[in-house]
């Protein structure tokens, strides 16, 4: 499926599903309980989000006093921003995907699924990893890996400004630029 058959099924048939969905919740269970479950999915999931996002900001500090880097507190906070997203949309297929980026034991689950697809598609190749300059990007030094400099300089670029580099890379591929020294 292609970038706009993704996003039509993202912004178009997910919406519809939601809502047929709500409308057959308030012909079994009425208008206002339909509404009242709308309410405090919303409101349990505001609050779970604020909980479990001071949680992930102190592990995330903690991991920062104690010299390490908070990868884990990062993919935790990224999962309940996108988790608290979902539960502001009212729906409930939505609402469960939220509550399950929310609650630790499914976020792990969750994590675990996507970081594999991810690295399956790294290493069949659907996915570029770029690193930007001189830099040691993700994946370097891999055995079978390719890495890829993406980028243009004032000699290929007549138009570009004597210094500036643009950086080009297909939509599977990821850029990654090194910290500057």
């Amino acid at each position: 499926m292609g970038l706009l058959g993704r996003l039509a099924f993202l912004f178009i048939i997910i919406p519809i599903i939601e809502l047929m969905i709500l409308i057959e919740l308030g012909r079994v269970l009425g208008l206002f309980p339909t509404l009242l479950l709308i309410l405090l999915t919303g409101a349990g999931g505001a609050i779970l989000t604020r909980l479990e996002g001071l949680r992930v900001f102190f592990q995330f500090r903690q991991s920062l006093a104690q010299a390490q880097i908070p990868g884990q507190a990062i993919l935790d906070g990224l999962s309940v921003l996108i988790g608290g997203a979902f539960l502001i949309t009212p729906g409930v297929l939505t609402d469960i995907l939220g509550f399950s980026l929310l609650l630790p034991p499914s976020r792990r689950w969750l994590q675990r699924r996507v970081r594999s697809r991810l690295e399956q598609k790294i290493k069949d190749g659907s996915i570029h990893v770029v690193s930007m300059g001189s830099g040691h990007g993700f994946g370097a030094g891999h055995p079978g890996s390719t890495r890829h400099n993406v980028w243009t300089s004032e000699d290929s670029d007549p138009g570009a400004q004597k210094g500036t580099q643009e950086r080009r890379a297909s939509r599977n591929e990821i850029v990654f630029e090194p910290e500057e020294q």
